[in-house]
């Protein structure tokens, strides 16, 4: 996939959307032709309501730390931000977890396998589209189905 760079604003609770940071802020160059959710955003085929829900479902996978890990963890030790809400480490991953499992279930059945292998696993629509054994180009009418349900359990308007 080709390489999409864009300044966007560090904040601590990751990269900020919109302008570039400036003013003596800190900013992170991110590469947005990554995900298939922003490339799906880019090209129109998504809203920026559903690519949001899809980016907070996968904020939520990826702080539950449910992907799967073949080696040792090498994180880096986190200072405490004021968002954390006197919340530990585990105590967040917990949390997380249940927010992704509940949003998933709000997605409702079905819908769950799309929405973890686009939006978790970052596979493209005709790759799950294939994996899934659905008809081509199907996928995409699903898939804004299942964020649309995603978006409402998120509270995203």
């Amino acid at each position: 996939m080709q390489r999409k760079l864009v300044e966007r604003e560090l904040t601590p609770e990751g990269p900020r959307r919109g302008k570039g940071a400036g003013g003596g802020r800190r900013s992170v160059t991110v590469n947005i032709g990554e995900s298939p959710l922003t490339w799906l955003h880019a090209h129109g085929h998504l809203d920026a309501r559903l690519c949001d829900a899809g980016e907070r479902l996968r904020g939520d996978y990826e702080r539950a730390q449910m992907a799967p890990s073949v080696t040792m963890r090498w994180d880096p030790v986190r200072i405490p931000t004021t968002g954390d809400h006197g919340l530990s480490q585990s105590e967040r991953q917990i949390a997380a977890r249940h927010r992704f499992h509940a949003a998933l279930a709000a997605a409702g059945k079905g819908l769950e396998d799309v929405l973890w292998r686009v939006v978790c696993a970052g596979e493209t629509l005709p790759e799950a589209e294939k994996a899934l054994q659905w008809p081509a180009r199907s996928g995409k009418l699903v898939l804004r189905l299942a964020l649309d349900r995603v978006a409402d359990y998120y509270k995203i308007t």
